[in-house]
């Protein structure tokens, strides 16, 4: 039940900045591929910085709730592994954006 309701947590952070896309206006007529780029970057961003706060909090749970049990405290460890290495996906994206911005010259 718990892997249900995470799994649910998780696919409703993904969907809701969809529906927020979907209600805006149309993107203006002189968007160019790099602010398109960096829009997609900043938005994956910020959803990897959510999960990794929720897999931190998820963590922090089972770190709690172990018992001394080592399976549970392995469990949580690798709960934190997941959620740096989230973080640092999202900011070797943005550093990814900046580096081919500064290549192109834009």
């Amino acid at each position: 039940m718990k892997k249900i309701l995470l799994t649910a947590v998780l696919i409703s952070l993904l969907v809701v900045p969809a529906v927020n896309v979907l209600a805006q206006e149309s993107p203006p007529a002189d968007l160019d591929v790099m602010e398109v780029l960096e829009r997609i970057v900043d938005w994956l961003f910020t959803i990897l910085l959510v999960v990794a706060a929720i897999f931190i909090v998820v963590a922090a749970y089972y770190f709690v709730t172990a018992t001394g049990n080592p399976e549970t405290v392995s469990k949580a460890r690798n709960f934190v592994m997941y959620a740096l290495i989230g973080v640092a996906v999202a900011v070797a994206s943005r550093g990814l954006v900046a580096l081919v911005r500064r290549i192109v010259g834009a």
